[in-house]
């Protein structure tokens, strides 16, 4: 895990594609298949650190394997693992996950009955996992609640598609976001394919 995460996060983040997440909560353990990821940069202008460290921002400039988790559109958090080397302001933004482990309490947060529905986006996945604030930015992976878990299956590299990354305005043509071909648990899958959202 600890060479992953020293990885940039251009190349971290499809690479991070298959990892499990899991986390402790007070309810049971809780594990997702990361499926969709975008890779953010401190030269990239739709990065959050692109503007230098900040409070807000200061976790993407730890070293990799630090977790930055971000209040975004006013009503939504997101959970990032940071990458790369300290002092550098990146990060691998987790857009979308395949539950694993847990569901039924992942449903009961989340309010949904589809399982296709519970983590498929950044802000439906901080809220599958119980992630409500951003107490658990600044911190480590593997110190506490969040771990990092090896894929269990191998990831050619021909099942990762490459896209535009969703919902930025800036840096709009950059190809870096990554998720698993055909896959039914990322974020905008066409609804006729998984059922009623």
């Amino acid at each position: 895990m600890l060479n992953l995460l020293k990885l940039p996060s251009l190349e971290a983040a499809p690479a991070l594609l298959g990892w499990i997440l899991q986390r402790q909560t007070p309810d049971g353990t809780l594990s997702v298949r990361i499926v969709e990821t975008e890779a953010y940069h401190q030269d990239d202008p739709a990065s959050h650190s692109f503007r230098g460290l900040t409070p807000r921002t200061a976790p993407m400039f730890e070293a990799g394997g630090t977790i930055y988790v971000h209040f975004t559109y006013g009503m939504h958090h997101a959970i990032n693992i940071v990458t790369g080397a300290e002092g550098v302001g990146e990060a691998v933004l987790l857009r979308a996950a395949e539950p694993i482990e847990g569901i039924e309490i992942m449903k009961t947060y989340r309010n949904t009955l589809n399982i296709f529905n519970i983590a498929s986006g950044p802000g439906k996945l901080a809220q599958a996992l119980g992630i409500r604030d951003t107490s658990l930015s600044g911190q480590p992976l593997s110190k506490n609640s969040v771990q990092l878990l090896p894929s269990r299956t191998a990831i050619a590299a021909e099942e990762i598609v490459t896209s535009p990354r969703i919902g930025i305005r800036h840096a709009t043509d950059l190809l870096w976001r990554f998720y698993l071909k055909d896959n039914p648990y990322i974020s905008r899958y066409t609804s006729f394919k998984r059922g009623a959202q």
